[in-house]
């Protein structure tokens, strides 16, 4: 007698709900009801479906009536701050403005926290600052994380003399077209697809499942905001061991964006259920954390780490369609997170490490930090300094917000600044323009204890999120 096979699709034909539970039942009944004929599987299982409280003394079936049992919602337990926050290290002090360190100073204030880094682009945000760092005990926070999970830097260095940058620019705006789409909510007709659509998680976490569509489509996409695709000159002058290129000037092709809209949903589900069990002071509702060892924080962190995993793939696909359209196999590609949470050792002990627009700077460990449109941005290797928490900074740093971009700017001074500094854009804004943001120089100087400075790239041509809801486009090209 043939052995009972059941499948998700037939059980989701029935009405079950997509989700851990199918795995559960299916597991179940191939081990204890091996001998059933579908026919009589489905009608136990509907039944199941159907009255689940019935089967929870059920030594067999029980598991699966407790996947389909809706549990009770807790009531969110109070929280207080401490009176003193953990230490905080930071770095260019003189760079960070007051809103960032007074965000820091009640991060570090969490029942959780261990310690905290503040690097020096940091500048306000929601939760953590951008550019703060925390480590914090056996809890994850999906705000210290950021709304753009594994948000990252990809870098592929050409053998190609970057003189051909100016001589055949075209053909060089023509590929950064053809590379990539952005937007927030750009997509594709049909997906690029890639190993990362066929995760599991898609189909055990509801939520996940929900966005495997739109997550497909938006495959190999670009974000809004600072997000962009460049070419421009990677300039290295002396050999290192790491990063294995020889001194010398080559075409370099940088991208950043991060998980798009599954990094966004999954960011914003989980800090709604962190702020339901976490009840903190309003100053700190931001700061909601989970426990790893709560089924939330559990979920939420498998999730980070897919979107993470998609954020990579987004970043590779761009790289190897821009890689066919040159005829080219890169010398080298480095990359990075910047939005993220790691599990790291850290005076001995095992600690979550938050790093919300920092760099990973463990012990000759790989980044880029990009400077502005105008300013050159810096391939490092890390120190592995304890007191950053292995961490650097991931740009050069806002000084001035959105709202204060378009409304002091004019377009002619945007444009005048990019014509002195021989730079080609496609789309951006006003708000992303070279003088909103901080002295990349400077703020490489202050963190010379935290990495090794190995090349520099100029960008030459960039492309960014079409503008023309901001009125850019149509006074750009007057």
């Amino acid at each position: 007698m043939a052995k009972l096979k059941l499948t998700g699709k037939e059980l989701r034909s029935i009405g079950y709900p997509q989700g851990p539970v199918i795995s559960v039942a299916i597991t179940v009944f191939e081990k204890h009801f091996r001998h059933h004929k579908k026919t009589e599987a489905f009608a136990i299982l509907k039944d199941i479906l159907k009255q689940p409280e019935n089967y929870l003394n059920d030594s067999v079936l029980k598991p699966i009536a407790l996947k389909l049992v809706p549990q009770p919602v807790k009531a969110g337990t109070q929280e207080s701050l401490k009176s003193s926050g953990v230490p905080v290290q930071i770095f260019g002090h003189e760079y960070i403005d007051e809103s960032s360190l007074k965000q820091m100073e009640t991060a570090a204030r969490l029942p959780v926290s261990i310690a905290g880094a503040l690097m020096p682009d940091a500048h306000a945000g929601y939760g953590l600052p951008i550019g703060g760092v925390l480590a914090t005990e056996n809890a994850v926070i999906p705000y210290g994380v950021g709304v753009d999970i594994g948000c990252r830097m990809c870098l592929s260095v050409f053998a190609i003399p970057p003189d051909i940058l100016r001589k055949k620019t075209n053909d060089f705006i023509r590929i950064l077209q053809e590379a990539t789409l952005f937007g927030a909510g750009s997509e594709f007709k049909t997906s690029a697809g890639h190993p990362v659509l066929e995760h599991p998680l898609f189909r055990e976490i509801p939520l996940l499942t929900q966005l495997h569509g739109k997550a497909a489509k938006q495959l190999g996409t670009s974000g809004s905001g600072n997000h962009f695709a460049e070419f421009g000159i990677v300039e290295i002058e002396a050999k290192d061991d790491m990063l294995n290129i020889e001194p010398g000037r080559y075409v370099g092709f940088l991208t950043h964006s991060g998980s798009r809209g599954l990094g966004a949903s999954v960011a914003n589900h989980y800090t709604q259920l962190a702020k339901a069990k976490r009840m903190l002071p309003k100053e700190a509702q931001h700061l909601s954390w989970l426990f790893l060892h709560e089924a939330e924080g559990e979920e939420y962190w498998a999730a980070m780490n897919l979107a993470g995993e998609y954020a990579s793939a987004c970043h590779h696909i761009i790289h190897e369609k821009t890689a066919r359209h040159l005829g080219e196999t890169p010398l080298r590609r480095i990359e990075n997170h910047h939005n993220f949470a790691w599990k790291e050792i850290w005076e001995g002990k095992e600690v979550i490490i938050h790093r919300k627009g920092a760099t990973p700077a463990a012990k000759n460990v790989l980044g880029i930090i990009p400077g502005s449109m105008t300013q050159p941005g810096f391939i490092v290797k890390g120190k592995g300094e304890p007191a950053s928490l292995y961490s650097a900074s991931h740009g050069a740093g806002r000084k001035m917000s959105r709202n204060q971009a378009m409304q002091s700017l004019t377009d002619k001074e945007v444009r005048e600044e990019l014509e002195r500094h021989g730079v080609i854009l496609i789309g951006g804004g006003k708000d992303e323009a070279p003088m909103v943001y901080k002295n990349i120089e400077e703020i490489i100087k202050a963190q010379k204890m935290l990495v090794d400075v190995l090349g520099k790239f100029i960008p030459l041509i960039i492309r960014m999120d079409d503008a023309d809801h901001k009125g850019w486009r149509k006074n750009r090209e007057k």
